[in-house]
């Protein structure tokens, strides 16, 4: 991951966020998944009246991540949403693909967080409702091996488009503190519509 959570490279000619940042040696730290400050991400790719709905959409889930008392993680951001689809495929993105990592709320056990909140974790609901196609991950648990193999699997999967391209994806914090400011720009990039 990057230091510097404000850089993350351009589309390369392909249309991708590179795996590894261009400028560096292929074993340097700053590669994917790019660590950058939400406010940073909404500017970057609110470019279009789809990515800004769909950004809206995805501050709307985060919105109720925090009110369910998800406050705590990172999430990683992908799919064809951080590729430059428009050229692509010419198209626009659909919706943006998210992994949650997150601590428990405190007095919450995955159970019963899921029960009471099911349309934040079943990936039809997330999608209809937010245009985000989202997983959980809970952290803070012991270790074991389907841990390992199901963030492998999200890495291996998200490093590749589905025709065995290399690409890269972001990281951003959870923190709500961070989505007041990219509400502002989100505000500005697409107008009182969605303020």
């Amino acid at each position: 991951m990057t230091a510097n959570k404000a850089s993350i490279p351009y589309w390369d000619n392909e249309g991708l966020l590179p795996p590894i940042h261009p400028d560096v040696s292929g074993n340097n730290p700053n590669r994917s998944p790019y660590a950058m400050d939400l406010s940073m991400f909404i500017d970057r790719f609110a470019t279009s009246p789809e990515r800004i709905d769909i950004l809206d959409g995805l501050l709307r889930f985060r919105s109720d991540l925090h009110a369910a008392g998800i406050n705590s993680g990172f999430q990683w951001l992908d799919g064809s949403f951080l590729e430059n689809i428009e050229i692509l495929e010419d198209r626009p993105p659909n919706d943006i693909d998210v992994v949650t990592f997150f601590y428990l709320p405190q007095k919450q056990t995955q159970a019963s967080l899921f029960h009471r909140y099911p349309y934040l974790f079943d990936p039809a609901q997330t999608k209809q409702l937010y245009a985000v196609d989202a997983y959980p991950f809970v952290l803070g648990e012991t270790t074991a091996h389907h841990h390992v193999k199901m963030i492998a699997y999200w890495y291996s999967m998200w490093s590749h488009r589905r025709d065995g391209r290399w690409k890269g994806f972001v990281q951003v914090d959870l923190n709500p503190t961070k989505d007041i400011d990219a509400r502002t720009i989100l505000s500005l990039a697409g107008g009182l519509h969605h303020g």
